[in-house]
């Protein structure tokens, strides 16, 4: 009978165990309301306590858009065309958000020199942005965001995809990967 009994705790006592490791998956994640969608990885959020953070997408590197009146109605074809495609990412990432319900969820990995929170971006159902950007072509893997970036290898794998596709900036032989871009400036 005492060896029943036993069993029957330590059963009891692993049953419980597993089902407080299991909360941690029930327990949602803070949401937080996006504000604003800067450009293909960047936006502004805010907390449930109202306060404003603005996120920059960790593991990836949007085209630029224009910032300026001057950059918006330039001649230049190699600005014309990074800002194409940077309208085009801002564009899917405000389709994504309005499809989330303006709400996600953030993983902070780190803070970037303008004081944005380097983040992983998750719609409400899971979805992964930077993910869906890499693999449409609209954002590439930014190798100095990647150490501190948990799904580095999916957003890698999305990005292999897209190029081997041709989909989005890897049909254009004429785009400069933005950091290229912004380093001529």
């Amino acid at each position: 009978m005492k060896r029943l009994g036993r069993s029957l705790l330590l059963v009891c006592a692993t049953i419980i165990l597993f089902g407080l490791s299991a909360c941690q998956f029930l327990i949602p994640r803070e949401q937080y309301t996006v504000q604003k969608v800067s450009d293909g990885d960047t936006i502004t959020v805010t907390d449930t306590k109202g306060a404003k953070i603005h996120v920059r997408f960790a593991c990836v590197d949007a085209p630029e858009i224009p910032h300026s009146h001057q950059e918006k109605y330039t001649r230049s074809r190699i600005a014309r065309n990074q800002f194409n495609w940077g309208i085009k990412a801002q564009q899917r990432v405000q389709q994504l958000i309005d499809q989330g319900g303006d709400r996600v969820t953030l993983k902070i990995t780190d803070r970037d020199r303008y004081g944005r929170q380097i983040s992983e971006v998750r719609l409400a159902d899971g979805t992964l942005i930077q993910e869906v950007l890499t693999r449409e072509g609209l954002a590439l893997v930014y190798r100095p965001y990647l150490k501190n970036c948990p799904s580095a290898a999916a957003v890698e794998q999305a990005e292999a995809s897209a190029k081997s596709q041709r989909l989005g900036v890897w049909s254009d032989s004429r785009f400069i990967e933005p950091w290229q871009y912004r380093s001529r400036k």
